[in-house]
């Protein structure tokens, strides 16, 4: 095993090796957003949900944990306008980390197909200068589809990964303003 990758880096071009390199930082990358934000939106949206229910009991305002409990205790006056600063601060929170997979997924094939292209280029620019057999130029295209497989794989996970913390924020920012909702019917 050891043996074949050092063989494929050997043979391989160097901007193929560049791509599947900047491929793997986008994997790492890309896990560690989905990994921090999906748990920390998982105990907000907790915290949010027991505020809410507090709400629903008979309580005339949110938990010490919720997130518009700030906007409530720096506010003298509590209206619509307050809460809805609050609506799109929490939101704006909620959805920190998406443009990034959002990124990742539309140019990580893009960057793949680059890699296969330019090792492509160079499987052919190597047949001219010998005699090339069609297992030399077998070898070489299965060898350049490496990085388009990389890029697609990489793109699939940052896709999913965003539509799962799209979800996620959009609970976060549904908790939020019903609980905004219901102060504001208490109120009114």
């Amino acid at each position: 095993m050891l043996d074949e990758l050092s063989l494929f880096i050997d043979k391989s071009h160097g901007v193929t090796l560049f791509v599947l390199g900047l491929l793997a930082l986008y994997f790492i990358a890309m896990n560690w957003v989905f990994f921090y934000r999906y748990f920390s939106l998982k105990s907000w949206i907790s915290k949010e949900t027991k505020s809410l229910e507090t709400l629903l009991m008979g309580s005339h305002t949110v938990n010490e944990n919720s997130y518009l409990n700030h906007f409530i205790k720096t506010s003298s006056n509590i209206n619509k306008e307050i809460f809805d600063l609050g609506n799109f601060a929490a939101t704006k929170e909620a959805t920190k980390g998406l443009s990034l997979l959002s990124v990742v997924a539309s140019t990580s094939p893009f960057i793949g197909l680059f890699g296969t292209v330019v090792s492509i280029l160079d499987t052919f620019s190597n047949i001219g200068q010998s005699s090339g057999t069609m297992s030399v130029i077998a070898a070489g295209v299965s060898d350049a589809l490496i990085a388009t497989a990389a890029g697609i794989f990489v793109a699939i996970f940052a896709y999913t990964f965003h539509q799962i913390l799209k979800r996620k924020s959009y609970d976060v920012s549904g908790l939020v303003k019903m609980q905004s909702d219901a102060i504001l019917a208490r109120l009114g």
